[in-house]
């Protein structure tokens, strides 16, 4: 009997597929929780070999893409012109059908309103997250937020994101998913900051031993509650300390100076410091005894707190908006009223005089905490089953 060899010039050809595109689009990159999470969500999807590109007007955090071999498309996403809005819905069409893009994943309203449209000509699936309560007002101010709705899904960074959509907007329940922003636990890490880089910020920032140190991270905004802060700070002048606000400055000179007039006139010139943007943050939560964030508004999530608690410091955190499900008050920090300032200093002076056997406990119990709940691989893993779903059994070849 004769053997017979396939033959491969009959055979069905095979077809080859591809994994996902997913385009992530956001104002800019010029640092910040949203910015971080994108850039998180663009490396997770790289190593399970989907195919990620970021969208923004640039900033100083393109360079991270940049590192992980992301491509970012530079385009004036941040601008709330509705002739350039209207531009960027071409921009857009033109980038989908370019790299075949699969997912067209909007962090912000501008560029949703941009995104949506752009979604609704080539067919690519249309997925929000809702990063914020944002404010509401008139009839105009309401349908401007509510662009954030239109996705397939809509990813609510936290429990009370997700009642605030609720509460708020004519949406069907089963299209809202709560998925906690996530911290890199490996790199927000005590065990592996070596000693190097530790003495390099300690000289850099000329730290004093044995001084204990407050920070309160974050852009330099007014929301972020650094008045509070300082005149907390001022109530406690008594207790040796030196505290670091750390975070960008870009853009906010005139505010840097106000900030900076305030720490005079409470006579706190050397002890409160404006550090700006800190490329090490890991490293920077390690020098702190203490880390802060006063918002005066309730935060969709409020990461400094969770980085915070990942590198087993105890935080001072408002009591409100995402704080309350990310600190476990009296366990791993302190939860005060938003603009307190005699609660604020309460706190502070109570977090700066803990006993080191008490430290070592909550640094435990917070790091364990975070890992538990807010890690950037099981908010990662939840965004991705969210895309699969979305795109239904068509998860490879479009």
């Amino acid at each position: 009997m004769n053997k017979i060899s396939p033959d491969h010039s009959t055979s069905s050809p095979k077809v080859e597929r591809r994994l996902p595109t997913v385009l992530q689009i956001l104002p800019s990159l010029h640092g910040g929780g949203v910015e971080r999470g994108t850039i998180e969500m663009a490396s997770a999807l790289k190593e399970n070999g989907w195919t990620p590109i970021v969208a923004s007007s640039g900033g100083i955090m393109t360079h991270e893409l940049k590192r992980i071999g992301v491509r970012h498309i530079t385009l004036p996403a941040e601008s709330k012109n509705p002739y350039e809005m209207w531009r960027n819905v071409g921009r857009l069409v033109a980038i989908i059908r370019e790299y075949g893009v699969d997912i067209l994943h909007a962090r912000s309203r501008a560029p949703a309103w941009s995104s949506y449209f752009a979604a609704r000509r080539t067919g690519a699936h249309f997925v929000t997250t809702f990063h914020a309560a944002y404010t509401r007002g008139g009839r105009l101010k309401n349908g401007y937020n509510a662009i954030m709705t239109k996705g397939e899904r809509v990813i609510a960074i936290s429990d009370f994101i997700a009642e605030h959509i609720r509460a708020n907007y004519d949406v069907a329940p089963e299209k809202i998913v709560t998925i906690p922003r996530g911290v890199d636990c490996r790199k927000f890490n005590p065990a592996a900051i070596h000693a190097e880089r530790i003495i390099d910020m300690a000289r850099s920032w000329d730290m004093t031993d044995g001084v204990p140190v407050i920070m309160l991270p974050g852009r330099l905004t007014r929301l972020k509650g650094h008045a509070t802060f300082i005149e907390a700070l001022a109530q406690i002048r008594d207790q040796e300390f030196v505290a670091f606000l750390v975070g960008s400055t870009e853009g906010r000179d005139s505010y840097c100076e106000e900030l900076n007039a305030l720490i005079r006139s409470r006579g706190l010139e050397g002890r409160v410091q404006i550090k700006g943007h800190c490329e090490d943050m890991a490293v920077a939560l390690m020098l702190s005894d203490v880390v802060v964030s006063a918002t005066t508004v309730p935060e969709g999530f409020g990461r400094v707190a969770v980085e915070a608690q990942a590198m087993g410091r105890p935080v001072i955190a408002t009591a409100h908006g995402g704080s309350m499900e990310t600190v476990l008050d009296g366990e791993t920090g302190w939860l005060v009223p938003a603009r307190d300032v005699d609660a604020m200093a309460a706190a502070l002076s109570q977090a700066i005089a803990l006993p080191t056997e008490t430290r070592e406990a909550v640094a435990l119990r917070a790091r364990a905490h975070v890992m538990s709940h807010f890690s950037v691989d099981r908010m990662c893993d939840a965004t991705i089953a969210l895309y699969r779903d979305v795109l239904g059994e068509q998860a490879g070849v479009r």
